[in-house]
């Protein structure tokens, strides 16, 4: 069978967009259709994941079978295996009869599996069996039923980190994982946001009997800049609100800007982060790198005795015991102006004399020791060290390097732009 022309399939599953990621997903989800293969469906909340299973289904040879999506999310913990595979009668209090499961009902079929990151580890040992033999086994039964089902499953988890955790069946995973297609984000297909805001001012124009918004070019590029952390759900709400909402149909950015959220947390548009936000943006990572600075400060300055011990600057007649504090009897290190004039209360800014403790010398003699210029590294500095090579050891990946940083991809995009790396 010829594979169908992905602009056809777009028009027919009302896929809006021309973004190559978005394009590869649909030639995957067409190519993998006619067999019988699992398929993973990853992306953020709001990409639109539950168009593929819908592709991949109506492709192919079970088009005249049974197709059914399932929320795993919505279902709880202690009826989804009844949910699933079903169950006799009287397995479980309320159980007044037996009920067939989605595997059973949907038999010569496909069934989607939504959020199937939330499954249960029970419930995950379950499914597997069923993937790999077809064999199940109804709730409160002793008897193995089979069933021939095609499995595509979705999630916006990261199921490596998850199965890490140990909160998802690694064997799982790569069973359900057998082909992958990844839904890019909305941030990732700037130039497709103007496109699905027209379809869905359209859209609601139609609907409500009202003439259709534009943008103007700022407001477009505004719209183009903006993060999008809800992506094509949140992209919808916010064209059906300010549809409704404002009188005037051509939108500028100052009309835009009131229905743009730049105050809820993850939810700040693009390029708004003013200074003091972007010094701050985490406060456990700036008090390590300020550990990390006084640390290097330390050894900047054992360097430069071993320096001067080395290049003969410094003698054994030079170092001098510890001054011991009667009352404290602690050692107290001692730094003394070079400019006898001063007070002893003044701040030193100058040349400075020190006093170094050792044992052996009764009095304490005070030495000159050169300026030195320690090395200084800038917080801005290690940050976009950091990031830069986060970058390089995942390929320029930003997710993972997001991850690998422990920040939001959020954070990372806005830092990315502020130290100028998006050719990283």
């Amino acid at each position: 069978m010829a594979k169908p022309d992905i602009q056809q399939v777009k028009q027919r599953f009302g896929i809006i967009g021309n973004s190559p990621d978005l394009n590869r997903a649909i030639d995957i989800a067409l190519q993998v259709a006619p067999t019988d293969m699992s398929v993973l469906v990853t992306g953020e909340s709001g990409v639109g994941k539950e168009s593929f299973p819908q592709i991949i289904h109506q492709f192919s040879h079970r088009k005249h079978g049974t197709y059914i999506a399932v929320n795993c999310g919505s279902i709880p913990e202690g009826t989804i295996d009844s949910e699933l595979f079903g169950h006799e009668k009287g397995s479980f209090t309320g159980a007044t009869g037996e009920r067939k499961g989605y595997f059973e009902v949907a038999n010569g079929g496909t069934l989607f599996l939504d959020e199937v990151g939330e499954l249960p580890l029970s419930t995950q040992a379950r499914l597997l069996r069923v993937l790999e033999t077809g064999e199940f086994i109804k709730v409160g039964s002793s008897k193995v039923e089979k069933t021939d089902v095609r499995v595509v499953a979705a999630t916006n988890l990261d199921m490596i980190t998850a199965t890490r955790n140990g909160k998802f069946r690694e064997d799982l995973y790569y069973r359900l994982n057998t082909v992958p297609i990844r839904m890019p984000a909305l941030r990732e297909r700037k130039d497709d946001i103007p496109l699905l805001f027209r379809k869905f001012a359209s859209d609601c124009a139609e609907k409500y009997s009202m003439p259709p918004i534009s943008l103007t070019d700022g407001a477009r590029q505004m719209l183009k800049d903006y993060y999008w952390p809800g992506n094509i759900r949140q992209l919808k709400n916010i064209t059906e609100q300010i549809s409704i909402i404002e009188q005037t149909r051509e939108i500028t950015s100052e009309i835009l800007k009131l229905y743009l959220p730049a105050n809820e947390v993850g939810l700040v548009p693009v390029g708004t982060i003013n200074s003091s936000e972007q010094k701050s943006f985490n406060n456990e990572r700036e008090i390590l790198y300020q550990v990390l600075f006084d640390m290097k400060k330390d050894m900047n300055d054992l360097k430069k005795i071993v320096h001067d011990i080395v290049a003969g600057n410094l003698k054994a007649s030079d170092i001098v015991s510890p001054v011991m504090d009667k009352h404290e009897k602690a050692l107290t290190p001692v730094v003394v102006s070079s400019t006898s004039e001063r007070s002893a209360h003044m701040p030193v800014k100058d040349e400075v004399r020190t006093i170094i403790p050792t044992s052996g010398i009764a009095e304490a003699d005070v030495i000159e020791t050169p300026e030195y210029e320690e090395e200084t590294l800038s917080l801005q500095d290690v940050e976009k060290d950091m990031i830069i090579k986060a970058l390089e050891r995942h390929n320029g990946k930003r997710k993972n390097a997001a991850q690998d940083l422990k920040i939001s991809e959020r954070t990372l995009y806005r830092k990315i732009k502020e130290y100028n790396l998006e050719d990283l």
